[in-house]
């Protein structure tokens, strides 16, 4: 464990109960190592700060403090461990800790469990607009006089999913690729993404007996969306699927456990082996092959213009560094990967009024950004009327808990004890399911066997959300459920099991009894998840107009997009659609760009 002079101090200063006894008079971070730091300590000699990533300033945290791994050593707490995190890549120190400042703990944006963080104050974020930054025009015409500050054949706009399988793709057909993401960590909401990868006829899938084809998830897909999708999309989300792992793999991606989602006929859904969370695995895949192919990642840097010449055509992208302001970048051709809006509930709910007011399953960065450059840049838009509820948000924490939970085993039962619905139907119909509950929420409740199925539930108990008892009825009394009606439920579930057949409710897999062990539950409730609409695309990945023309240069690629979901977008379906569409848009970028 490193402990340098600096650190030693901090941590004899904070001792394990945090800064409340500390007879310190510090208001900030940069106060308190003022008292026995030079300013060098952290900035570079010029004084000025080193880039918009603050690579340098966050460097010197590390050469004091340790990193993450070394950090979560010594802090500890509960039932999380805030440093123990489940961001993928090289999460900033700077990303919490401000200097001269008050911190803000970037983890209240979406948990509400009790941080207490040295010189803290609540999560408050405001973000101007799009459209507010265009009243900027003085620094904007200023930036766009000057010359580019970088010239790149492609510039992606997004660090998720598919902003880093498009810098890739693009990369190794011989691509210069610059990657920006306007948050101070990588990931989007692929590194929340937990519960796996839909593909059809892969070799996964085959070392388990598992029969699948692309016409069998193609199908699903399309009847999961209601046939609203625009069936050359899915066509291409699902024809490519076995590719999209096979390439992952190639990475080095274990993708090797294959369960089952909602609205799947099918195991086809790939998850790392033993079942731990997809998204953040793939995510740190996919940044661990940027970093070896030397990609420009530039973090708190907002991408606000696609410029265009007097023809129409892509010639780069106006940008805005949280630090360094305005600058443009000279590019051939820009990948719109910015994902979706549901974290903006005044737009989720212009658009699904039934929305208003919920809380949203989503990082921070998912307000609509992207949609709102692209239709600058004259973008059509595509179903952003269909907006997704994901149906078992844990009321505890602010947790989304995924999926497989309920596809590995669990079943959902009200506060009177009792099943209510089919437990992987599609989403939108689990979800208005548990809304028309007692007190709108419901319980996952599940055994010893589901968890030891599941390895993403481990950390859904070290959360501190999944309380446990040794019987239903026991179990009952810690949640306010009815013990014997629960004790009931599970028993008739149990012989539904040994019948082979769900004749209540007609769930299609039956996976395992629950009788093994301890019993858990969550209460859980609907959080705004994913919004099926957005940029127009072709099924090459290039933006189209209203009237359906493409604009030369401009691809998109990810939840930012529109027509691949149609009106509900199946469990799985995510990851395979921003790694399939990702990598085409960085491959046909890359090919534009040689052109």
């Amino acid at each position: 464990m490193k402990m340098t002079k600096c650190a030693a101090l901090l941590a004899a200063v904070l001792g394990s109960a945090g800064l409340a006894g500390s007879a310190i008079a510090a208001d900030n971070l940069a106060d308190f190592h003022g008292e026995n730091m030079e300013c060098e300590s952290c900035h570079l000699a010029s004084g000025e700060l080193s880039n918009d990533s603050l690579t340098h300033e966050n460097a010197q945290c590390e050469s004091c403090h340790g990193d993450l791994a070394e950090m979560a050593e010594t802090n500890t707490r509960k039932n999380y461990n805030a440093h123990e995190s489940h961001f993928p890549g090289d999460v900033a120190c700077t990303a919490c800790h401000s200097a001269h400042e008050k911190s803000v703990v970037y983890c209240d944006a979406c948990h509400s469990f009790e941080f207490d963080m040295p010189y803290s104050k609540k999560w408050q974020r405001y973000e101007p607009s799009i459209a507010e930054l265009a009243k900027d025009s003085a620094d904007r015409k200023a930036a766009l006089t000057a010359a580019p500050a970088d010239t790149v054949d492609i510039v992606v706009v997004g660090s998720g999913g598919a902003g880093f399988a498009a810098a890739v793709a693009a990369h190794d057909k011989g691509a210069n690729v610059m990657l920006i993401e306007k948050e101070p960590v990588i990931g989007g909401n692929a590194k929340l993404a937990a519960g796996g990868m839909n593909a059809a006829w892969t070799e996964q899938q085959k070392a388990k007996d598992i029969k699948d084809s692309a016409d069998s998830m193609y199908k699903d897909t399309m009847k999961g969306g209601r046939d609203l999708n625009q069936p050359e999309l899915v066509e291409v989300l699902t024809s490519h699927s076995k590719g999209s792992v096979d390439w992952l793999t190639t990475l080095g991606a274990d993708l090797n456990d294959v369960g089952r989602m909602g609205g799947a006929s099918a195991n086809r859904s790939h998850r790392p082996t033993g079942g731990a969370g997809v998204g953040a695995h793939v995510i740190q895949v996919l940044y661990d092959n940027a970093v070896k192919r030397d990609i420009d990642l530039r973090m708190n840097t907002r991408g606000v213009e696609v410029l265009k010449n007097d023809k129409g055509v892509v010639k780069g992208l106006l940008v805005k560094g949280k630090y360094q302001g305005y600058y443009w970048i000279k590019a051939d051709a820009v990948i719109m990967a910015t994902g979706g809006f549901a974290k903006n509930n005044e737009r989720v709910s212009q658009y699904d009024p039934k929305l208003k007011g919920f809380i949203s399953t989503n990082q921070p960065g998912a307000t609509g950004d992207g949609l709102d450059v692209a239709g600058n840049a004259g973008a059509g838009m595509t179903d952003v009327q269909y907006i997704q509820a994901h149906p078992t948000l844990s009321v505890k924490g602010g947790v989304m808990v995924t999926e497989a939970v309920r596809g590995n085993g669990a079943i959902l039962v009200n506060r009177e004890g009792k099943r209510f619905v089919n437990e992987i139907t599609t989403r939108d119909k689990a979800a208005a399911a548990i809304l028309n509950q007692t007190g709108k929420t419901a319980f996952l409740i599940f055994d010893d066997s589901v968890r030891k199925s599941l390895k993403k539930i481990d950390k859904y108990i070290q959360l501190g959300v999944v309380p446990s008892a040794a019987t239903p009825e026991a179990l009952g009394k810690l949640e306010g459920i009815d013990g014997k009606a629960l004790t009931a439920s599970i028993a008739q579930y149990n012989a539904l099991v040994a019948a082979g057949k769900d004749t209540d409710f007609e769930r299609a897999n039956l996976p395992r009894a629950l009788n093994e062990g301890n019993f858990y539950a969550i209460e859980v409730t609907p959080g705004v998840h994913h919004t099926m609409g957005g940029v127009s695309i072709d099924p090459q990945a290039e933006v189209l107009t209203e009237d359906k023309k493409v604009i030369p240069g401009l691809y998109g690629a990810g939840e930012v997009t529109g027509g691949v979901h149609g009106a509900n977008r199946l469990g799985g379906n995510a990851i395979s659609d921003i790694i399939t569409f990702g990598k085409l848009a960085g491959e046909n970028a890359a090919a534009y760009s040689k052109k």
